[in-house]
């Protein structure tokens, strides 16, 4: 039913053409095409005609020209090898990870052309590289406009090209990335024109469109844990254009009450340490979980560190303080009881948490391309009522593939105990189960439970998830504001003397969609459980709405 486009008909021709070049065809040919009206004038008929020509493999490649670093490094960025079937797109990505390579030692202007030698008898398709690098400039001076609000040393301490360098395409593009992950800007664009009468020199000129980064939200949610969630929030994440943030948030529901006033400085100090402040009060009742009941009310206040180490790892240090109060039910399991004659139902913490993380993130919000990683331990320190240990380690890899559709792996394990001859805190215990966990079952029913049947949480945690997400049909192609997605998820609690076994996990599959929303973050998710037991309670259709946390 679509409406006849000479300019569409061309690009399918085109994507015609990339398939059979791609696929070894390197004569393929469109020889004609008809379009044809019926007699009702109601419908067009397309005859295209092709030669397809035979199916070639790669023969010989060879590097030729001007090479000004050792060719088994450059070899090693060629991906057409001798004996692949002929791809014209691996040919192109091969001549341009060479010019990059090139750009990166301050070569802006590397050409790189792959001239074939064709065999027709054999079949084959022989290539030869010719590099011309061209002359070496360096960065004259480095030009940003569009910065109406943010200061100009906030977009400037992101940049890794320094002025007076010699051009580094792979600096430039990192750079890139650093402001667009600010989060501030909607577009972020660099370029690097030429310099009048000086050939070698250019400049490095970046542009950004800015955006509203403060927020005043009020709103009424709902999620299939929670219940109805009422929130609001005041926060700006870029105040006066400093780059630092600031938000009070107020957030409430049936299970979860938080209020919470946070000031996040990413250079606190000149050479990148970050800094966060936060106070907060947080409500938790489980009265309408399946765990074991219980309610309790946390006041607590924390200041966290983070010091870059690479370019993207750094290292994680933060001191929290909690004042906690439990209270019970009748119903409250025996191991709660315990440890609410033992500490009391009034506790003191003081919390150190140490770890490192690497995040390598093309994007915060919808990273197509990254890996990242985060090992945490949190340590109860003895001078306080609580003392216990929880290590954590998560990792999630994104790749791109074909169609704007990008594969997602994520792993999340965990492991927790006491220390000096106390338990760890049922409430600081590990539950899973639903959104952000295993989808399908009910939120924090997988694990441990009671003589009741209630979830006690456990002291390990492991998860797994793939997922495939793709944009919404008809969506414009870069907008990635709702995404569609299919997943697998897996996992499972244990507590003391539990040794995982494959049988003991609980396994899911289902369709999902997120949407970045004005009012905040929205997700849906059908989950399937694949090997539900008896006992567990499942929830198929899970969501969660203007979560602000």
């Amino acid at each position: 039913n679509d409406q006849y486009s000479k300019q569409k008909l061309q690009a399918d021709l085109e994507t015609l053409r990339s398939y059979y070049t791609n696929w070894g065809y390197l004569e393929f040919q469109a020889d004609s095409t008809q379009v044809s009206i019926t007699p009702d004038k109601e419908q067009i008929y397309i005859t295209i005609n092709i030669t397809e020509g035979p199916k070639y493999s790669v023969g010989d490649v060879r590097l030729a020209g001007e090479l000004l670093l050792p060719e088994p490094e450059l070899t090693r960025l060629i991906l057409v090898k001798p004996g692949d079937v002929y791809s014209r797109e691996k040919l192109t990505q091969s001549a341009k990870a060479l010019s990059d390579r090139l750009g990166s030692d301050g070569y802006a202007f590397a050409n790189v052309n792959a001239v074939p030698e064709i065999d027709r008898e054999k079949r084959t398709a022989s290539f030869t590289f010719f590099i011309d690098p061209g002359r070496r400039v360096y960065i004259r001076k480095i030009n940003i406009s569009g910065d109406a609000k943010t200061r100009d040393e906030v977009i400037r301490r992101e940049l890794r090209q320094l002025e007076g360098a010699w051009y580094d395409a792979t600096r430039i593009e990192r750079s890139k990335v650093r402001i667009t992950r600010l989060n501030f800007f909607d577009d972020v664009n660099v370029e690097t024109p030429a310099v009048p009468g000086s050939p070698d020199q250019v400049d490095l000129d970046v542009t950004v469109t800015e955006k509203a980064t403060g927020n005043l939200l009020a709103g009424v949610g709902y999620s299939s844990a929670d219940g109805l969630v009422l929130s609001g929030s005041v926060s700006q994440n870029n105040v006066f254009g400093t780059g630092n943030a600031l938000t009070a948030a107020v957030n409430t529901s049936r299970i979860n009450r938080t209020v919470a006033v946070t000031y996040s400085e990413p250079y606190w100090t000149a050479d990148g340490i970050a800094r966060t402040i936060e106070v907060y009060d947080k409500s938790v009742n489980s009265s309408s979980l399946p765990i074991a009941q219980y309610s309790s009310r946390t006041f607590g206040g924390a200041v966290g560190f983070g010091v870059p180490v690479t370019e993207t790892d750094s290292v994680i240090l933060a001191l929290r303080y909690e004042h906690t109060n439990l209270s019970l039910v009748d119903s409250s399991p025996p191991i709660y009881v315990d440890f609410v004659t033992k500490f009391g139902s009034s506790t003191n913490s003081y919390i150190l948490s140490t770890g490192w993380a690497r995040d390598t993130r093309d994007s915060i919000l919808f990273p197509t391309r990254a890996l990242l990683q985060s090992a945490l331990v949190e340590w109860g320190l003895p001078v306080g009522d609580l003392s216990y240990y929880k290590a954590n380690y998560l990792i999630q890899w994104f790749t791109p593939l074909p169609a704007n559709i990008v594969w997602m792996l994520r792993g999340d394990v965990g492991y927790g105990g006491g220390l000096g001859n106390k338990p760890l805190p049922f409430f600081k215990a590990y539950y899973a189960g639903g959104v952000g966990s295993v989808r399908g079952y009910d939120t924090a029913s997988l694990g441990p439970q009671d003589s009741q049947g209630n979830t006690i949480g456990g002291r390990r945690k492991i998860i797994g998830n793939a997922e495939l997400f793709f944009p919404l049909p008809g969506a414009k192609a870069n907008d990635q504001s709702v995404r569609l997605s299919v997943f697998t998820d897996a996992g499972q609690i244990y507590d003391n003397g539990s040794q995982p076994q494959l049988e003991s996990f609980r396994f899911s599959a289902g369709a999902g969609l997120a949407w970045n929303s004005p009012v905040g973050p929205l997700k849906f998710s059908y989950g399937y459980p694949l090997n539900k037991k008896i006992g567990d309670r499942v929830q198929h259709f899970q969501f969660q709405v203007g979560t602000v946390f």
